[in-house]
């Protein structure tokens, strides 16, 4: 019987290609079917159980013990920063003292006090939250750069433990420590990253229009529900089961960027107080600190992901943040900004024609960190 020189050679094509697939599944079918499992715990645990009232009470420290509670010394802080003034906003942004050029970019753009206050008659409290800087060798040098730079805006607020990734709890808890002591009359407290993008004029109209309404109990941003602890070691997310053992986080706000009205800031505080802070992951956290208070994350579709939004007028007109931005920092914020950008939307034509353009950008068939596509109808 003849067979075909060429339908050997596709034979054996066929062979090699399901060698492979076989190879690969046995090699990464492992982490990714944990992931998957993961993930089907944690989702069930958010949606059927829904309750860490067990969670909260085994991370409690008992009052007792509220002195072991670790406190760190200022290095650089300003106390006066907001005493006797009517803030409607403050801005603490999270920094790390090797990123100079990050603050002075939000200095000019969004985190310019004279700016809010004469162009958008608001007044905000801009301050950059860092611990100490980490090189052995020049943190002699870093910590003197610093206060020369202190001295030159006196927006920096330092304590004495190490900026490092597992030591952003601290972070957090420097700024509601912070708020709590000098500035509890602020109607409103922003957290953020000093690689965001916020549309500060979007964000101003909104806290006015909430203060119109008396908001309280407010936390907003982009909100995470029935997410599961990462168990892999070799992401700087892995969180052993000695430290946090459940399958499911309490719904939280993504850290990069969320706000809360006073109120909340208050309670957060003070459960502060009382939760084991061992948990590295900041925004985790807050949302042990807000769960144990009764306080509920509220989503907001222009509240981004991950990844940057989409570069665009339309897009511009109603965003609050922007994730991921160090280099374009100026130059979106003059685009985003631009009295243009108004026009472009005004009106039954334009109001269409961003409705379609915001479409096409938000609503893809694959899955892109930015706005939701329900972002594109609000």
């Amino acid at each position: 019987m003849f067979v075909s020189p060429r339908r050997v050679r596709k034979c054996h094509f066929l062979q090699i290609c399901a060698t492979c697939f076989i190879l690969c599944l046995m090699i990464f079918w492992v982490p990714f079917d944990n992931d998957i499992v993961s993930h089907m715990k944690s989702y069930s645990y958010r949606y059927l159980i829904n309750s860490y009232h067990f969670v909260n009470d085994s991370l409690s420290i008992s009052r007792d013990n509220l002195n072991r509670v670790s406190s760190y010394q200022y290095l650089i802080n300003h106390r006066e920063k907001c005493q006797q003034q009517d803030v409607l906003l403050l801005l603490f942004v999270k920094t790390s003292p090797e990123n100079r050029h990050r603050r002075d970019a939000i200095r000019q753009t969004w985190g310019n006090e004279k700016y809010v206050r004469s162009q958008l008659n608001a007044n905000i409290k801009t301050l950059f939250a860092l611990g100490r800087p980490t090189d052995h060798l020049q943190k002699t040098q870093q910590q003197r750069e610093l206060e020369l730079e202190d001295q030159k805006y006196q927006d920096l607020i330092q304590q004495d433990f190490l900026d490092t990734f597992h030591n952003l709890t601290l972070k957090l808890l420097l700024q509601f420590s912070w708020v709590n002591a000098y500035c509890p009359h602020a109607r409103f407290i922003m957290s953020a990253d000093d690689d965001i993008f916020i549309h500060m004029p979007n964000l101003v109209a909104y806290l006015q229009s909430l203060t119109q309404m008396g908001a309280q109990d407010l936390w907003i941003g982009r909100v995470h529900r029935g997410s599961p602890p990462v168990r892999d070691k070799s992401s700087k997310y892995y969180v052993p089961y000695e430290m946090y053992q459940w399958p499911s986080y309490p719904d939280y706000t993504a850290g990069a960027a969320y706000v809360v009205s006073n109120d909340v800031a208050a309670k957060v505080y003070e459960a502060s107080l009382t939760l084991n802070t061992s948990l590295y992951i900041d925004d985790v956290f807050m949302g042990l600190c807000a769960n144990k208070m009764g306080i509920v994350p509220q989503y907001h579709v222009f509240f981004s992901g991950e990844g940057k939004a989409p570069y665009h007028p339309c897009i511009y007109n109603k965003m609050i943040t922007s994730h991921g931005h160090v280099d374009d920092l100026r130059q979106l914020w003059k685009q985003a900004t631009d009295p243009k950008v108004k026009k472009v939307s005004s009106g039954i034509w334009g109001r269409m024609y961003c409705r379609l353009v915001n479409i096409v950008l938000l609503c893809k068939l694959y899955y892109v960190d930015t706005y939701p596509c329900s972002a594109a109808f609000s």
